[in-house]
């Protein structure tokens, strides 16, 4: 049996890691990407290795029939981290699937079924998730209009009035730093209309935090940054450093009741012990301050390039954005100098997102290898 092909691979067999590193066999490549920015706290980090080990030496797996002790220490450590103490937490595999509960439960709670999403968007490759993501490539006949969708402008308050004025509207989704789409913010200003728009038309507020949260973007959550805060939060990618983890934080006026919401893998031991050792990893560590400073200094690095037109995103979750496509510059970024960058739907924009804990010294290696390659 063959793989099915869907993904285009660079011929590298990666055999091992270590913080911003990562090896095949012998050959170093600096990981300016952390696999699509799930790698927070850096490669085999050693408290998140015996972590693992201790809890497989322990319990592997057992259903959701049964109280879990490392669960629970997940959901407080994460209230007291992300400020969303009162907040209630459902764990599951995937951002796709969290995105796909966060839907549901809007529906559920409000009894209303149309969604508002914004242009560029991406939230995932499922039923619901692809039909409030901005690209119909990626779906098949039956993805599409399984609910009524309004698409509107990042940062527009009018088309935002139009999309929910019918009245008919049970949530609006957004990710505060879109990530596919190309890194596009939305501003303090229209967070804060967003808000005020959701709370008067009796919509949920969902942030899509999946990419931009667990302190890429030098807060806990991008959307925090307008000192907001939003009805539901989904949270995957970071979260686990790897091990498939995610979950949404759902406020306390959506109340539970059994087999509302569902799951077999979700929240198990092995994952909860994961994201609970990325969560003290980043405390200890004060990974968010370094994801603030480290992306402020690639940031005024990349803007010293005269190729590079803008850098867009925030944090650690950056874009370097040229007047051509950069995907023979991402190649030989990996053949030539052996550092991994990313992209996305725009093929101008080359993404930059590594582990929380890159070093300077780091990011001058990959910006100096980028001005060589524009030589």
């Amino acid at each position: 049996m063959n793989l099915f092909d869907v993904y285009p691979r660079f011929d590298v067999n990666l055999t091992s890691g270590k913080g911003c590193k990562v090896f095949a066999g012998e050959q170093e490549y600096l990981d300016m990407y952390g696999g699509h920015g799930v790698i927070s706290i850096g490669h085999s980090h050693p408290h998140y290795v015996q972590t693992l080990q201790e809890q497989i030496e322990q319990l592997g797996f057992y259903s959701n029939s049964v109280h879990m002790s490392v669960q629970e220490k997940l959901a407080l450590k994460l209230g007291e981290m992300s400020g969303y103490e009162e907040y209630s937490l459902f764990l599951c595999n995937s951002g796709a699937e969290a995105n796909e509960n966060a839907l549901k439960l809007s529906s559920m709670s409000t009894g209303k079924k149309t969604v508002v999403a914004f242009r560029n968007s991406f939230h995932g490759r499922t039923a619901a998730s692809l039909n409030v993501t901005d690209n119909e490539k990626l779906s098949a006949p039956l993805n599409r209009d399984n609910f009524p969708v309004r698409f509107v402008s990042m940062n527009c308050t009018a088309e935002l009035d139009e999309a929910l004025s019918p009245g008919d509207v049970c949530a609006v989704i957004i990710e505060p730093v879109q990530g596919v789409g190309g890194l596009d913010l939305a501003g303090n200003d229209f967070l804060q209309y967003l808000e005020k728009a959701c709370r008067k038309h009796n919509v949920f507020l969902i942030a899509d935090e999946i990419q931009c949260g667990f302190g890429r973007s030098g807060k806990f959550f991008a959307h925090q940054y307008a000192g907001i805060q939003a009805d539901i939060v989904t949270v995957a990618k970071g979260m686990g450093n790897g091990f498939p983890v995610a979950g949404v934080l759902i406020s306390p006026c959506i109340k539970a009741s059994f087999g509302q919401l569902g799951t077999t893998f979700g929240g198990n031991p092995m994952a909860c012990a994961a994201g609970l050792s990325v969560l003290e990893t980043i405390d200890q560590e004060k990974l968010i301050v370094n994801a603030e400073a480290m992306g402020e200094y690639a940031r005024s690095q990349l803007k010293k390039i005269p190729e590079v037109k803008q850098v867009k995103g925030k944090g650690l979750m950056l874009g370097a954005l040229f007047d051509f496509p950069v995907r023979e510059l991402r190649s030989r970024l990996v053949k030539e100098y052996f550092i991994f960058t990313g992209a996305s739907s725009n093929p101008n924009l080359l993404r930059v997102l590594p582990p929380l804990c890159v070093t300077a010294q780091e990011i001058d290696l990959f910006i100096n290898a980028l001005k060589k390659l524009l030589i």
